[in-house]
């Protein structure tokens, strides 16, 4: 493996977070419908700590919690139930018209008829992420951090959330983490902050071991001129992705490792599922392959949660690259936006195609 991982560490994996609910209807109705709704505790970056944590890593996550709030509660005790652990203060609600978690309102389509997700985060309290909260010498010097995680949604929260994305890649960094950095680009979060955020990213970027995102990720959060906009789909497929990431690492040589997904959707219920990734010179392409959906969301976090404990146990490049591979196939089998394997052989199992019953 290209990649030394720092010893003697606490926590395998660490995520700067804004932790929300998800509310899903029930029996795949569309949501408009109503009727009973799932709630479930998410964020792109539990999602991905949930393949390490289900295996046996410690992972932690660093967030801010409504004081008080029965939805605070609930996300407190969902993460305890998935093992993953988290430090952050509890900020006064300041009224009904104050603070909270983030939700979301989506369901998961069916067949023909695609899933339609509707964010609400306004009063968001991971707006308020600051460093001066958070005591980094004791997170990353004295206990220790192997690999942290940082999602683009996180760091175009708000201009407090960049900062606090970009103090806590530095403190990192300044103590031997790794720096994993998944672009996750949405435009309605970078609307009037354009340049502000670009070279936010563009500093972000420039400290990642391992970058994650598609052709218009690149073009779109670093400015790098790219082959179309291509959206890490079939459509544009490998050649597109290779040659995007040759003028990525260019511009950012200290980054030693890239992945995506390749995706086309064939219907809500069916995709062709592939991964590409390329560590130091070394390229590995997992073939598309027809997948059943149940639930597509997660999938992305989850390919990234199987590529980061696939550097973390020392898998080869190539073995990592099928693992998080399978790992985004498990997230699309279940209803939770997150994959919870019981052990490694689940995922193998769905990278050999092998889904007989285990007795």
């Amino acid at each position: 493996m290209i990649l030394e991982l720092r010893e003697n560490c606490k926590y395998g994996l660490a995520v700067p977070t804004s932790m929300g609910v998800r509310l899903a209807p029930a029996g795949g109705a569309p949501a408009h419908m109503g009727g009973v709704f799932h709630m479930q505790a998410t964020s792109a970056e539990t999602n991905v700590c949930n393949i390490s944590s289900s295996l046996g890593v410690r992972c932690l996550a660093l967030t801010n919690f409504v004081k008080d709030s029965p939805i605070s509660y609930y996300i407190k005790s969902e993460l305890r139930r998935r093992n993953i652990e988290y430090i952050g203060p509890d900020i006064p609600q300041g009224g009904p018209w104050g603070y909270r978690h983030q939700f979301n309102i989506a369901d998961s389509g069916f067949g023909a008829r695609g899933p339609r997700v509707h964010n609400d985060r306004a009063g968001e309290v991971g707006r308020t992420l600051n460093a001066k909260d958070f005591d980094f010498e004791k997170i990353f010097a004295e206990d220790g951090v192997q690999i942290l995680h940082m999602s683009g949604l996180v760091g175009a929260l708000s201009a407090d959330a960049t900062r606090f994305c970009v103090e806590t890649v530095r403190a990192a960094k300044e103590h031997g983490a790794l720096v994993s950095f998944d672009l996750n680009y949405r435009e309605s979060f970078w609307t009037g902050r354009e340049d502000e955020l670009r070279e936010s990213f563009t500093e972000l970027a420039g400290m990642a071991d391992v970058l994650i995102g598609n052709e218009e990720e690149y073009q779109r959060c670093l400015g790098i001129e790219g082959p179309g906009a291509g959206r890490g789909d079939l459509a544009s497929g490998p050649d597109a992705f290779m040659e995007m990431v040759g003028r990525v690492k260019s511009v950012f040589p200290n980054t030693a490792v890239f992945g995506n997904t390749l995706r086309r959707v064939v219907s809500a219920s069916e995709h062709m599922w592939g991964a590409i990734t390329l560590f130091g010179d070394e390229w590995t392409v997992v073939e598309p392959r027809p997948i059943h959906v149940l639930d597509r969301l997660g999938g992305g976090d989850a390919f990234a949660g199987g590529l980061l404990y696939g550097i973390l146990t020392g898998m080869t490049p190539e073995k990592t690259t099928r693992f998080a591979w399978a790992s985004g196939v498990l997230a699309t089998t279940v209803l939770e936006d997150y994959a919870t394997p019981a052990d490694e052989e689940m995922i193998w199992s769905i990278y050999e195609g092998n889904a007989r019953v285990k007795r």
